[in-house]
């Protein structure tokens, strides 16, 4: 029988709060993490957005100078989470060859990349970094967060867009029931609110174009949304097998019972319509997880508030859970955070361990005219979960048609 893997230490630096408790209770309240930006290089550039969900404590705030200036603002992002995480574990003593890293990205160093670019173009190849290319790789955050840990079990990346983060928790759970590691740190950290990519969103029309009211502005599921919030930050989960979580006396949130990853092999940025490949993946993470449709009460929804995408999350819900996704509560928490690229799914699947342990949801904001072709049960309010044995999933879907769902059991 595999192996039962189980959560014991959560972190996460995200646009409403710069620790787990912070955001956790921002997240209950319904806090917006939108705002304007004052960054000079909004009115030079002459951005058509002007707004984003920066993390709401920097980074470099945190970690050493040393430790700043030797990491792009991803990694930084990163190994905050982490460290949170894996205090907030406790574990003291591990055997260092059994403990592994799978830590996601969606985009990475793009900071250090386009800097190193315009000091390469300005003052000439001399004045470039000698760590641009360790800051830059996609790989920085893992690679940073196991030299943090002393993780020699293996450092992963999964670089699979908007799904990535939870792809990684999918990794953490391969890994530990393959008996190649006993406590995996996954997560998933971004930082790319940079003129560059929030020029090149915006000119694909994903990005929200309400610069006269970003905290209003992401709206999964409402009829006047138009576009996803940019966001930044990290989220960080210790993954355990169950026995050496037990054998330690430690704390455990909740069950990773399963996970699902699929692909739709339709479109580079398009989901597929019909929400087949999501469908898939769905299905097969109940699967994974030895749970039935029926045993679903909260999903926390990958609802990213772009007028094309919301649609087929719905269609994939209903495809997998038949009738009963009626009954089940649906967080949008995008509408709060914005959307955290590679991030989004470590962050939203910490929201839902908390939910499942705390047996409350986290609400979704500015739904005002709920979509007619979206008749699901958002959560818009505070509400309880109930008791006794609880199923909830977190969706993630990324461009180029990836698609990961995890599963999540109380113990």
């Amino acid at each position: 029988m595999a192996r039962k893997v189980v959560i014991t230490g959560l972190g996460a630096t995200t646009p409403i709060g710069g620790d787990v408790p912070t955001t956790w209770q921002n997240a209950l309240k319904g806090v917006s993490g939108a705002r304007t930006l004052d960054d000079e290089w909004v009115a030079r550039y002459e951005l058509p957005v002007t707004f984003a969900c920066r993390a709401s404590n920097r980074p470099d705030e945190v970690l050493t100078r040393v430790e700043a200036k030797r990491m792009d603002p991803s990694t930084q992002f990163a190994v905050v989470a982490a460290r949170e995480a894996w205090k907030d574990s406790g574990i003291e003593d591990i055997d260092h060859d059994r403990l592994a890293v799978a830590f996601a990205t969606g985009i990475g160093g793009v900071w250090t990349l386009l800097d190193a670019w315009d000091t390469l173009r300005d003052r000439g190849p001399r004045r470039v970094l000698p760590m641009t290319v360790p800051m830059l790789m996609p790989n920085g955050p893992a690679a940073a967060v196991s030299m943090d840990l002393g993780a020699r079990a293996g450092a992963h990346t999964p670089v699979s867009a908007c799904a990535s983060g939870t792809e990684a928790m999918s990794m953490g759970i391969e890994l530990i029931r393959a008996g190649k590691a006993d406590v995996v740190m996954t997560g998933g950290a971004e930082a790319a609110i940079h003129p560059m990519p929030l020029a090149a969103f915006n000119a694909m029309q994903a990005l929200s174009k309400r610069n006269d009211d970003p905290e209003h502005a992401s709206r999964p599921y409402d009829t006047a949304r138009d576009g996803f919030v940019m966001g930044e930050g990290a989220g960080a989960l210790v993954l355990e097998a169950e026995e050496h979580a037990l054998a330690r006396g430690a704390r455990i949130y909740a069950e990773l019972a399963g996970s699902g990853v699929t692909a739709d092999a339709y479109h580079i940025t398009a989901p597929d319509p019909e929400g087949l490949g999501a469908t898939r993946a769905l299905k097969a993470a109940l699967f994974d997880a030895r749970a039935q449709a029926t045993d679903v009460v909260h999903v926390n929804a990958h609802a990213t508030s772009t007028p094309v995408g919301d649609k087929p999350e719905y269609t994939a819900l209903k495809a997998a859970l038949g009738s009963h996704v009626d009954n089940v509560a649906v967080s949008a928490t995008k509408s709060q955070t914005g959307h955290l690229l590679g991030a989004s799914g470590a962050v939203e699947s910490v929201l839902t361990v908390l939910a499942v342990y705390e047996r409350k949801m986290p609400v979704t904001i500015n739904l005002e005219n709920q979509d007619p072709d979206i008749p699901l049960d958002v959560v818009t309010s505070a509400r309880d979960l109930p008791g006794g044995d609880i199923v909830a999933l977190n969706n993630s879907f990324g461009f180029g048609g990836h698609n990961a769902v995890v599963v999540f059991r109380n113990v």
